[in-house]
């Protein structure tokens, strides 16, 4: 079982089954404010039964091709960190997909959980290559790869169906050789290269 990470008042760690009930509470608590943002199945109506949502993720993890994570603030769910598409071998690498509850927003818990999420797949599960996938239109989160250098990649067309729809994304990645401190320490240390996740 994945110990938690910790800065601060700000922690992740693995999603438990007791979880599923406040992650639903905030789920639908937060509709405007997550809804733009989130992936949808083309034809299907969104499902916020939580419950087995996270038996699904929980088996994922079990079978090493995810590692589902909660974000906390001061001990309280704050949001969720889903590390995806873990692809062993030559590759040796996963993607990273978060939310964050809308009262959590603006105190550095995103960026903090993607930095720990990060240097937890390099140094505990030893992934070679995280990327991060996000909407042009999401500034919120285009922020947060710029503030930890995630390196930008280039545009993936109609990629995730978000919101009822295909949509593009930008691409942008690290690779452990990158972060050899890792990415908090990075960060915390100011030693991020400007510019480095901004758009060509």
């Amino acid at each position: 079982m994945l110990a938690p990470w910790q800065h601060g008042q700000i922690s992740i760690r693995l999603v438990r089954q007791r979880d599923a009930r406040v992650l639903q509470e905030e789920l639908l608590a937060n509709r405007a404010w997550l809804q733009p943002w989130e992936a949808t199945t083309p034809g299907t109506r969104p499902s916020f039964d939580m419950r087995s949502g996270v038996r699904r993720l929980l088996q994922q993890y079990r079978d090493g091709v995810g590692i589902p994570l909660v974000m906390e603030y001061e001990g309280e769910v704050a949001g969720q960190l889903n590390v995806w598409g873990i692809a062993r071998g030559s590759l040796s690498t996963a993607t990273i997909g978060y939310w964050v509850s809308e009262r959590f927003a603006g105190r550095g818990i995103t960026p903090t959980c993607v930095a720990l999420a990060t240097d937890v797949c390099f140094s505990d599960f030893g992934l070679h290559r995280m990327e991060i996938c996000i909407r042009p239109e999401n500034v919120a989160s285009l922020r947060v790869v710029d503030k930890l250098g995630y390196r930008y990649e280039g545009l993936r067309k109609a990629f995730i169906h978000i919101d009822g729809d295909w949509r593009d994304h930008h691409c942008f990645a690290l690779t452990a050789e990158e972060v050899p401190d890792g990415v908090l320490r990075r960060w915390l240390e100011g030693r991020v290269p400007p510019g480095i996740g901004l758009k060509p």
